[in-house]
């Protein structure tokens, strides 16, 4: 799955990135275009996105989909928990994504994510990036959320995930899944509005596992006690006990 990423670039540099606009309520968001080395989805972060309603924007939406039909805020805050990811496999069916991936896709910026590894009974962090990319993309969908009391809306999105390419497959060796990883090429397609599920479906596979690059990091990312918003979070780190990943 995907529940930890980062952006460490600010909002100026995405711009160039994806040839867009600055809007204008992002830039008064001086915490969106702080860098995040580290970003739980568990915390329901702000962060900066890539609407198919506003391709040539950044926007800022928090971490956790809460469909259109949700009826009170305690169901809201409940469910966003668990829409944190979006199965690709089951996401025309499952209700709380269903509508949102045929009408409301988004770009997801990241540098890296990160996910533990199982090896003989233990978890070790890993960092895992694009091994051609400072910035690359997560396929993502979106939704607004309407409270029923105050009528604030609230916009939030979701991470899509696939099945593990073989790199992923040795790092997430439980759940052996992914985040699903844009194309550069295919990343204005994904939030072009009207794709059908088929098409959808094409660009959900896994990325070519010699796309990217890992290592293991230390356990500064499982201490809750520490700032682990910092760039050390991101630093190789050697586990004389962990037996080496096989390559391409």
């Amino acid at each position: 799955m995907c529940f930890f990423y980062a952006l460490s670039q600010t909002a100026r540099s995405l711009k160039n990135r994806y040839q867009l606009k600055l809007d204008f309520e992002f830039e008064l968001e001086p915490e969106l275009s702080e860098a995040k080395y580290y970003a739980s989805g568990f915390e329901f972060p702000k962060m900066p996105i890539i609407t198919n309603q506003q391709p040539d924007q950044l926007q800022g939406y928090t971490w956790g989909l809460i469909p259109s039909w949700v009826k009170t805020h305690t169901d809201a805050l409940e469910i966003r928990s668990r829409t944190l990811n979006a199965r690709s496999d089951t996401v025309f069916v499952k209700p709380s994504f269903r509508n949102a991936i045929k009408e409301r896709r988004c770009l997801v910026p990241t540098d890296g994510f990160y996910e533990w590894r199982e090896f003989n009974g233990k978890k070790y962090p890993y960092f895992i990036f694009h091994k051609d990319q400072n910035v690359f993309s997560f396929a993502g969908i979106w939704e607004e959320w309407t409270h029923p009391s105050t009528g604030e809306i609230l916009k939030t999105f979701s991470i899509l995930t696939t099945d593990a390419n073989p790199l992923m497959e040795q790092i997430h060796n439980t759940k052996k899944r992914m985040p699903v990883i844009l194309p550069r090429a295919q990343e204005m397609n994904w939030i072009r509005t009207r794709l059908d599920r088929e098409e959808i479906a094409a660009l959900t596979k896994p990325l070519a596992e010699s796309l990217l690059r890992a290592y293991p990091i230390s356990k500064l990312i499982n201490s809750r006690s520490s700032n682990r918003n910092v760039p050390a979070i991101q630093e190789e780190f050697d586990y004389p006990e962990l037996e080496m990943i096989k390559g391409e």
